[in-house]
């Protein structure tokens, strides 16, 4: 049996991610970024959870996300209770991995057609 990928040329996919960067389809990103099927936000500002703020978590929200994919780098590390209790209050999803698990994860359910959200810290 032939398996052949076919993806929608109207999605984002990342195809590589590591604790220092990403590359979303051919171009790399070595400072933080916050994406969804069909936009980049360069401008994400965080990149430690420590300095996820209002303002931060804000523009995670005006995307309008069903989950979010928060990538922290090599490892895990979970965000301030705070910020964990805003999406409890808005009852939006928010899984944190290490970048490369957010990369798998992001491409598996944008493919589904889910509205996902990956914001990636990074130290650039």
């Amino acid at each position: 049996m032939q398996l052949t990928e076919h993806r929608n040329e109207n999605q984002l996919f990342i195809r590589r991610a590591d604790a220092e960067s990403i590359s979303i389809i051919d171009r790399e990103f070595r400072a933080s970024v916050l994406l969804n099927a069909t936009r980049v936000d360069e401008s994400f500002a965080p990149r430690r959870v420590e300095e996820l703020d209002q303002s931060a978590i804000a523009r995670i929200f005006a995307l309008e996300p069903d989950v979010v994919l928060l990538g922290t780098g090599s490892r895990a590390v979970f965000p301030p209770q705070h910020v964990l209790a805003e999406f409890l209050r808005r009852g939006v999803g928010l899984e944190t991995m290490d970048n490369a698990a957010v990369a798998r994860t992001f491409n598996v359910l944008v493919g589904e057609g889910r509205n996902a959200v990956a914001a990636f810290l990074l130290p650039g």
